[in-house]
């Protein structure tokens, strides 16, 4: 992903503005509120989601880091919009690709999206140095900043468009800030297919000294995406 080198911001038009809800992540990262509680966390790429919003409420510092970030609050919100009508008619056109008792229709899906932009739209109004723009894999923090980094819906998604030094370099960029663990949702591309090079990844790690384990999640909307990588530095 290249920055316009005019003013330093990727074009509004090129990013993808959604997020998923508080109560997603807690699920996509098999978390507790018991379990959150007296971290610092830092969610990486972050994009219109609610649980920074919502946890940084209930008491629990988050952090939350992209590169839309770059951009406006209010530009995003109106993109946020946009980008959840046009999510919703690809949903609805490949439905086979998702498991539809999560929601009980695409109405109840969008009213989530909408749900969660808002909450994140309304917090980065309010707290504006929680929302921190970022060009991965390159992050403003310092060795160890984080107790638990979490990291969903773009490595290992886009496989497609990001290669194995992408993903070697911001994972290895994601564990400098943490000093406990990282964990990485999903593990499939796009069309639902398990990361070609995952186990290239995980033994690169290991290599290093890091342990990693698949951990099933209990949550499940795109096919087969219901699953996560833990990363854990040793002691």
């Amino acid at each position: 992903m290249n920055l316009d080198e005019q003013n330093g911001k990727l074009d509004l038009d090129r990013v993808v503005f959604i997020g998923r809800s508080f109560e997603e992540y807690m699920k996509i990262f098999s978390l507790s509120l018991e379990e959150v509680q007296g971290k610092k966390i830092l969610d990486c790429p972050s994009g219109a989601c609610s649980f920074t919003a919502i946890a940084n409420q209930l008491g629990v510092d988050v952090t939350a880091c992209d590169l839309a970030y770059y951009h406006e609050a209010e530009n995003l919100r109106h993109k946020g919009i946009e980008d959840i009508e046009h999510a919703m008619e690809h949903v609805e056109s490949v439905k086979d690709n998702y498991v539809r008792d999560y929601f009980e229709d695409i109405e109840a899906l969008k009213l989530e999206r909408l749900n969660a932009l808002n909450h994140c739209y309304g917090d980065m109004i309010k707290f504006t140095n929680r929302y921190v723009p970022v060009v991965l894999p390159v992050l403003p923090f310092k060795d160890e900043e984080f107790d638990l980094i979490l990291s969903a819906h773009l490595l290992f998604t886009y496989a497609d468009r990001l290669n194995y030094n992408f993903h070697e370099s911001t994972i290895n960029e994601l564990l400098r800030v943490s000093k406990e663990e990282l964990r990485i949702f999903p593990l499939v591309d796009v069309e639902g297919k398990r990361y070609v090079h995952l186990d290239e990844i995980k033994k690169y790690l290991q290599g290093k000294g890091y342990t990693t384990e698949e951990v099933e999640v209990p949550y499940e909307f795109q096919r087969n995406a219901n699953s996560m990588l833990i990363v854990k530095k040793g002691k």
